[in-house]
């Protein structure tokens, strides 16, 4: 018996530019599904700590907030992508009001109450709208719980897409997505999903890496899944590591937020002597990138096991209203912010490159968008400024809406879609293969394909990949697929593609720093890494 189901949009992802999409087309009587691969809050959004950048201080300017992230972006910013972006940063902000999202307010001289706002590295002004250190959290109950109540919206959660349906264009020329394959990992079943439009929202792929400080969610889902249905992806080797997460064994993949440093934390070696003064004349306020490999530098040369950041010469109520967060958390671990400074270690946090898009969120095939981190816009370039990611979010689930409202009646219905077929495989008495590739897998990316690069550590790395992949794809055909199958055949894709577009930059620039070649190459302008499947 089928298990079919059809919406006017289908969306894979339930962060905040999911969710903020959702509510656009909705409130336009646009039938609308939501896929969570976990529960609604296992995204990267809900654990988004800093904020979302917008211009609201009068010293301020929209010129500033677009030097600054085309500076971060190391030459690789669309200059065009980047004005869109950061003119809509005000209403980007005013809409999440709407929704129902408290930011932190702070009260003025004249007694009248205004948006505080935090500065973070890269960045040149205060200009960080956030709810204390927990404004992913804000910002992901606010939209759920407005989804939620929507009559338009349907929300399921643990579905996880196994592959996304196509099929030809009228004219033969092009491909159209008509739908998507869902595993309910409750039901262990896989059903079919059909729509006028599907959308990927499935966030990043940090958790390629070994060490990150994403949620278990974020395995490249759907960057992988475009590729293999024709996509072309971009600037994979732009793999941001966020400097500062907790060193504790219990408490990886915990971040310490930006804003730390961007409120007067400083940097220290185990010894209490500052370094950053030398790597980089804004020292702690420097870019992301340039502080990741910094520390990266200190730990490997030193032979320590991390550094400090120290925010204990600020009052005890100044760091408690600040980051309430990040101080009860560390407490758990006995580590008092308010007189100790917090172990820390690089991981890997961003995926600045993603799934080619336009200014619209158009993928290479028709009907098919990409929003949020799955996506390469051309905002970030080689390296995301701090906080730019939830703007990106916002801004580009407006763009796609606009254009999925002002052509959706002229997009034809789903075909008939047959059943997922598993008339020939069977149930795996091998999960160990899984687990172990897993680990296999980001381990390998982590030694080889780093902070730091080479050739060689690049070439060990394709030659693991090529055998890992022969290897999911045997497992794959031949027993049902499960969830934690499905993310390790995307992520072997996602290394593959990481390592392609790394071996193809013969230069170090932003995120990209291999000892082959150390120099930034500035004898040519600077090119976009494109792949084509």
């Amino acid at each position: 018996m089928s298990d079919s189901k059809n919406y006017d949009v289908l969306i894979i992802g339930s962060g905040g530019a999911g969710l903020s999409l959702a509510l656009k087309l909705a409130d336009h009587s646009v039938r609308v599904a939501v896929l969570s691969k976990f529960a609604l809050t296992a995204g990267s959004t809900y654990y988004a700590q800093g904020g979302i950048s917008a211009v609201f201080d009068a010293d301020d300017s929209i010129e500033s907030h677009i030097e600054d992230t085309l500076d971060a972006g190391a030459g690789l910013c669309d200059p065009d992508i980047v004005q869109l972006t950061v003119t809509h940063g005000k209403s980007s902000i005013d809409w999440l009001r709407e929704q129902g999202v408290a930011f932190t307010e702070e009260q003025t001289a004249d007694g009248k109450k205004q948006l505080h706002l935090n500065r973070e590295g890269g960045h040149s002004h205060r200009r960080i709208v956030h709810t204390a250190d927990a404004t992913g959290k804000a910002v992901s109950l606010s939209l759920i719980e407005r989804a939620q109540e929507h009559a338009n919206i349907e929300l399921f959660e643990h579905h996880n897409v196994v592959e996304l349906i196509t099929r030809p264009t009228a004219d033969k020329a092009n491909k159209r997505v008509v739908g998507a394959y869902v595993l309910d990992s409750k039901q262990q079943k896989v059903k079919t999903f059909t729509a006028r439009v599907v959308v990927l929202a499935t966030g990043g792929a940090s958790k390629v890496y070994l060490y990150s400080t994403n949620p278990q969610s974020a395995t490249g889902d759907g960057i992988a899944l475009a590729w293999r249905a024709g996509c072309r992806v971009s600037n994979m080797e732009f793999m941001q590591f966020h400097p500062t997460c907790l060193f504790h064994p219990h408490g990886q993949s915990f971040l310490i937020s930006e804003a730390v440093r961007g409120e007067g934390g400083k940097l220290i070696l185990p010894d209490g002597s500052p370094f950053m003064h030398k790597f980089d004349a804004r020292a702690e306020l420097a870019p992301r990138d340039i502080v990741a490999r910094a520390i990266d530098h200190e730990i490997k040369t030193r032979g320590i096991d991390c550094v400090y950041l120290d925010i204990s010469h600020k009052t005890a109520p100044f760091i408690c209203e600040h980051f309430p967060t990040i101080y009860k958390k560390c407490l758990k671990f006995n580590i008092d912010i308010t007189k100790q400074p917090i172990p820390v270690v690089p991981s890997a946090h961003y995926t600045c490159g993603g799934v080619l898009t336009d200014s619209y969120a158009r993928t290479d095939i028709h009907n098919l968008y990409a929003i949020g981190e799955v996506a390469c816009t051309g905002l970030h370039g080689a390296n995301r400024m701090a906080s730019n990611s939830l703007l990106e979010c916002l801004v580009f689930a407006e763009r796609a809406s606009e254009d999925i409202l002002q052509k959706l009646d002229s997009i034809a219905a789903a075909p008939e879609i047959p059943d997922w077929d598993e008339s020939k495989v069977s149930d795996s008495d091998e999960e160990v293969v899984v687990s172990h590739n897993w680990d296999e897998l980001r381990r390998f990316m982590w030694d080889y394909v780093g902070i730091v690069r080479s050739d060689k550590r690049l070439d060990r790395a394709m030659n693991r990949v090529d055998l890992l992949k022969k290897e999911i794809a045997e497992y794959y055909g031949n027993f049902r697929v499960t969830s934690d199958l499905l993310e390790l055949r995307n992520l072997v894709t996602v290394a593959e593609l990481i390592i392609r577009c790394a071996k193809h930059r013969k230069e170090s620039r932003g995120l990209h720093y291999t000892l082959d070649y150390p120099e930034t190459d500035d004898s040519k302008p600077a090119e976009n890494t494109i792949l084509t499947p």
